[in-house]
């Protein structure tokens, strides 16, 4: 597969957002569960605005410094050839997608890739690579890294070594002039008609929190299952679902792109215990810690807080890069 490089300072062409088919990105190898973070209300008064985003092939990507303390920090092998080659699932936006080209990888994880690179003062060497193949090609050594949407699991790390910069977050998304305002623990969800994947992580915690509800005598979820986005779209703004529950990114990426739906809950990816997103690398050799350190110094001079910002992800921001957090439990 072609690699394309990222590059530093190519000037801005800001185009309009474009909708794609927004396909879950909630990692397969996570484990079921999330403790309700209380989303704010939302806010009355004028009508949400659409945002446009940036999905041409030319990024005005956010300037970065090198970090002189984590550059030192980078293996030698890696250091080499000057380049930090990363692979990029380009499927699900805001987080990769390709660009309008339709072959540039343009997205959040780019970003953070590009930037991360820069900090260790290496040039990123992004690799639109399908996500069941980053695990082969970390271990192999194909990639140096992969920053694609990955959760910390304790399984992973037997073989992967991690430095987490997103925190795993699902989201409860409404109808923009719905009456719920939010979603925070399971009497919320109470009697709600609610759209969530089969199988999925989301649907484990709707699962467990509709169990409660019964429980406690309280009106059962009434769960819905769409096969694409567009029959979900149609069933949440005609009313007949109350509520949307999935990976937060691509539904604050629709949300923001179409105003026609509002966050309204947000739940830890892995209920209920706290879930990590993390860059990736290859178990004992080290560039890990370079990579803890590199995005540290991203967070400390705020360059980081407006990549995030850039692409509608502000709240699944991290206060601090941790070398390979608590992952999530094996099944």
């Amino acid at each position: 597969m072609a690699r394309n490089s990222v590059k530093p300072g190519i000037s801005a062409v800001l185009a309009a957002a474009t909708l794609l088919s927004l396909a879950a990105c909630s990692d397969p190898g996570a484990n079921a569960g999330a403790n309700a973070a209380g989303a704010p209300a939302a806010t009355s008064g004028a009508a949400a605005v659409a945002k446009q985003f940036n999905l041409s092939p030319d990024q005005a990507r956010i300037a970065v410094t090198v970090d002189p303390t984590a550059a030192a920090l980078v293996p030698a092998d890696v250091k080499k050839d000057g380049k930090l080659t990363v692979a990029v699932s380009p499927f699900a936006p805001p987080l990769a997608v390709y660009a309008t080209d339709n072959k540039t990888p343009v997205g959040n994880e780019v970003d953070i890739a590009a930037a991360l690179a820069q900090s260790l003062g290496l040039e990123a060497d992004i690799v639109p690579t399908a996500w069941a193949d980053w695990p082969l090609g970390v271990e192999s050594g194909k990639y140096e890294a992969a920053i694609t949407n990955v959760t910390v699991t304790e399984e992973r790390k037997l073989k992967f070594d991690f430095a987490s910069y997103r925190e795993d977050k699902l989201g409860f998304y409404a109808k923009a002039d719905s009456g719920i305002t939010q979603v925070e623990s399971a009497k919320d969800v109470a009697g709600k008609k609610v759209i969530v994947g089969s199988g999925t992580n989301q649907e484990s915690i709707l699962l467990a929190w509709d169990k409660e509800n019964k429980k406690n005598g309280l009106a059962p979820v009434e769960f819905q299952y769409y096969d694409d986005d567009s029959a979900s779209t149609l069933a949440l703004q005609s009313g007949r679902a109350d509520l949307t529950f999935g990976p937060n990114a691509t539904s604050a990426y629709k949300a923001a792109t179409d105003a026609k739906t509002k966050l309204v809950g947000l739940v830890d990816g892995g209920w209920p215990l706290k879930a990590s997103i993390a860059a990736t690398t290859k178990k004992g050799n080290g560039l890990a810690a370079a990579a803890q350190a590199g995005l540290n110094h991203l967070i400390q001079d705020g360059s980081y807080a407006k990549i995030l910002d850039r692409w509608g992800l502000s709240t699944e921001a991290v206060k601090t890069s941790e070398l390979n957090p608590p992952g999530l439990p094996k099944s």
